[in-house]
């Protein structure tokens, strides 16, 4: 396993002196809860280990991210184009004008966290695409740059003559971000950056890590409240300050609940007063029906049969959960499906059959959500990762954990991962998890 084998030679120098590393732990530990990696207003749990990777598992997330956005555009153009294929979505009439509006840039995915199993080359089976309003580059960048410090990465660094890093995925983005502005309106001039969110349900402490690197490059840029802009004289403002470049960090369900509420914002988008990455049309791939709609010859007659066979090997199969046939299937299959809201973030609302021990109890919740708008998913088993962790009395142990890896891909390209890790039936922010940072190791 492609973690493993550098997780044998970390523990082993942690178990030389485990009292020494519990200590540097605990001070870790410290160190993050001092630290911007704040969700939901608490630390980010870690343990005492990133995930590792290396030169060949960095090959195959690039491959899998060119599979992707190669996929990515083909469906997008079909969807601008055709009217019926368009039916296939069931998107809202206003949010189906906002997509097919053109953003200024042929980028239909500029950032996104692609979650996914992996286990190497021809072994992976992809969770869910977060191509709308991704997070969590700063708990990763955070936590990464602590851990790099700890005394037992120090150790293995040198012992094994190591270039141990963990990835920047904020600097990076600002960077991209205004490269993509600049490109596609040829010029060399540094727009103003709006950071837009619904600010009540934001993440602040990232937010401000993001302000931070944009103004490094030299971009005055503000964190705003998508409520809060006005439109004046062509120009999307907030207060005094004209905005030339949006980040869009709310998604686009927490938009369109607002729509009547941002008419400004609405109407400067369509007469193009800004520049916004990412634009809407990355909701395409971020809708979970889309998973279905893989599978669909509409979609397939458009596809190269190498980009069918990468979807039907790793996209799990994926089904509308409407008929009380699909009731039935799922009941009766009660470990073999996991529910999702066809348009949600977050792990909000998510119910895995594994969860429930009583299948009447099982079949109560299902009834309640049939025909409500969600929809149905092989659930995969994964390959359990290697991590080290200490017991609350300092001893160190290894555990197998199923670990969601989050390929982070910017302007089309892969950047790094982000990793969660757990051993429920789901692995999430709502769920007992771990944060494991990038750490890219180079011999």
């Amino acid at each position: 396993m492609f973690n493993d084998k550098y997780v044998n030679e970390y523990l082993n120098i942690i178990k030389e002196d485990e009292e020494f590393y519990y200590k540097d732990y605990l001070d870790m530990q410290e160190k993050v809860r001092n630290s911007s990696a704040i969700y939901k207003g608490q630390p980010i749990p870690v343990t005492y280990q990133g995930l590792f990777y290396d030169e060949e598992n960095k090959k195959d997330f690039q491959y899998m991210s060119d599979m992707l956005m190669s996929i990515t555009r083909k469906i997008t153009k079909k969807y601008i184009e055709d009217e019926n294929y368009r039916k296939h979505f069931k998107f809202d009439k206003r949010l189906e004008d906002l997509i097919i509006h053109d953003p200024g840039y042929d980028v239909p995915v500029p950032i996104g966290r692609y979650d996914v199993f992996y286990s190497g080359r021809d072994n992976f089976k992809f969770v869910e695409f977060n191509t709308d309003g991704s997070s969590a580059m700063n708990e990763d960048n955070t936590i990464g740059q602590i851990m790099l410090q700890t005394k037992a990465i120090k150790e293995m660094e040198k012992r094994y003559n190591y270039k141990m890093t963990n990835v920047d995925l904020i600097n990076s983005w600002a960077k991209i971000s205004l490269d993509l502005y600049q490109r596609n309106k040829k010029t060399d001039k540094i727009p103003n950056v709006a950071i837009v969110d619904a600010l009540e349900i934001g993440t602040p402490y990232e937010f401000r890590e993001f302000k931070k690197a944009y103004e490094k490059l030299g971009a005055k840029c503000e964190i705003v409240d998508i409520k809060d802009l006005e439109y004046r004289d062509n120009k999307l403002v907030y207060k005094d300050f004209d905005i030339d470049l949006v980040y869009r960090r709310i998604v686009t369900v927490e938009l369109m609940e607002r729509y009547d509420e941002i008419k400004p914002f609405i109407d400067a988008y369509y007469d193009n007063a800004f520049m916004m990455i990412g634009s809407f049309r990355s909701q395409i791939m971020h809708y979970k029906l889309t998973y279905k709609i893989f599978r669909l010859e509409d979609t397939r007659s458009i596809l190269s049969d190498k980009e069918n066979e990468f979807l039907d090997k790793h996209i799990p199969y994926t089904e509308e959960f409407k008929t009380k046939e699909d009731l039935e299937e799922v009941v009766n299959n009660k470990d073999g499906y996991i529910l999702k809201p066809i348009d949600s973030y977050a792990s909000h609302g998510i119910v895995t059959g594994r969860d429930f021990k009583d299948k009447e109890e099982y079949r109560k919740v299902l009834e309640k959500i049939l025909d409500t708008g969600y929809i149905y998913q092989k659930y995969h088993v994964m390959d359990p990762l290697k991590f080290v962790e200490f017991t609350k009395e300092g001893k160190i142990k290894s555990d197998r954990f199923g670990a969601v890896v989050g390929m982070f891909i910017y302007d089309e390209k892969f950047i790094a991962p982000y990793t969660r890790i757990g051993q429920d039936n789901l692995i999430s922010g709502a769920r007992d998890y771990y944060t494991a940072p990038n750490i890219f190791i180079e011999k």
